[in-house]
């Protein structure tokens, strides 16, 4: 008896850091000390020493049961930009940089090039927001998970001078709501999707006009990653004084997250075109509306609540960074919550 015939391949695991490690280096920064495979990720804090007050901030998450879609479909490229963007998304909307990255994939069997197919969605998750994916693992887990299964989270770290943390302490009445627009579902609400939806191959590869896609296609879009597209709104000057990363919880449960007591978002439905996803979604599953608005984005990833003299140069920004926005509401003076009309 060894090793191997227990379930857990040790040869395996070595080829699978073998094939990631391509796309592991492109993720590279000039702050990564040593390489891959060793017991810790190192990084240095040089870079932030003219900060006057450097904070670290941090995220972590997974990729809920969108997971089960990456299995159904036979496509893991993709659920690793999910894992990323969820964790870096929480940390921009902070003020912060994100600067490196970790995963762990946990699986039935270790199958190399599947693994290696999951990490190269992460690295390309890193290279959007430019964290460095400086360790991870991969962990074998026979008897307790299907073979042909796995998970994956991740953990992100980034950095911002406490000075210009986002916190919402100064949103005033007048502030205005940016809305950056979502690529679809992103990675909440999928235990409900799937009992909307049958999740068979050929459900998922059935194509729908309003769509111009398959359901499959549609639902596995990857998560947008909002670094860059904050980080525009930034550099161009503007002070971002409030953000809502729109997970898990809809509108309901984070636009207040952004709020302070005395003040009240308003949130105007007509202000943008909901995806037809949603519509779809909604309408096979006769789901109320307020718990579509309760649950899913709805076509909006990130909420940026900026002064109202500085409305158009965020927007440029945004556009700038390749994002698509729209002015969805504003704040106004009152009891805190969101008011969806």
């Amino acid at each position: 008896m060894d090793y191997k015939n227990a379930g857990v391949d040790i040869e395996a695991g070595y080829q699978s850091v073998e094939l990631m490690k391509k796309y592991v280096k492109e993720t590279m920064r000039p702050e990564v000390l040593g390489g891959i495979g060793g017991f810790s990720g190192a990084f240095s804090m040089e870079a932030f020493k003219n900060m006057e007050k450097p904070t670290l901030v941090s995220g972590t998450d997974g990729v809920g049961t969108k997971i089960k879609l990456a299995f159904l479909m036979d496509k893991h490229d993709t659920v690793g930009i999910d894992c990323v963007a969820m964790c870096v998304n929480d940390i921009a909307c902070a003020g912060g940089e994100p600067l490196f990255f970790l995963d762990y994939i946990a699986c039935g069997k270790n199958e190399p090039e599947k693994i290696a197919t999951i990490v190269k969605g992460v690295a390309e998750g890193c290279r959007q927001c430019g964290a460095a994916l400086i360790g991870g693992e991969t962990a074998e887990h026979p008897g307790l998970m299907p073979e042909d299964e796995y998970d994956l989270a991740g953990f992100a770290v980034g950095v911002v001078d406490e000075k210009d943390l986002i916190t919402g302490a100064d949103l005033e009445a007048g502030d205005v709501l940016i809305g950056i627009a979502s690529s679809g579902v992103h990675s909440n609400g999928f235990s409900l999707i799937r009992k909307v939806f049958e999740m068979t191959r050929e459900s998922l590869d059935t194509h729908y006009d309003e769509l111009g896609k398959t359901l499959g296609e549609a639902l596995i879009e990857p998560t947008i990653i909002y670094v860059k597209a904050l980080r525009s709104i930034r550099e161009s000057g503007v002070v971002i004084k409030a953000c809502s990363h729109i997970t898990g919880g809809g509108f309901y449960e984070n636009v207040p997250r952004m709020l302070h007591d005395g003040v009240h978002a308003v949130i105007r439905k007509d202000s943008y075109k909901v995806p037809a996803i949603f519509r779809l979604l909604q309408d096979k599953g006769g789901i109320e509306e307020h718990m579509m608005y309760n649950t899913y984005n709805m076509g909006i990833g990130m909420i940026a609540a900026v002064a109202p003299g500085d409305v158009d140069r965020a927007m440029e920004a945004v556009r700038a960074a390749g994002e698509t926005c729209y002015v969805i509401g504003e704040i106004r003076d009152g009891e805190k919550g969101v008011t969806i009309c």
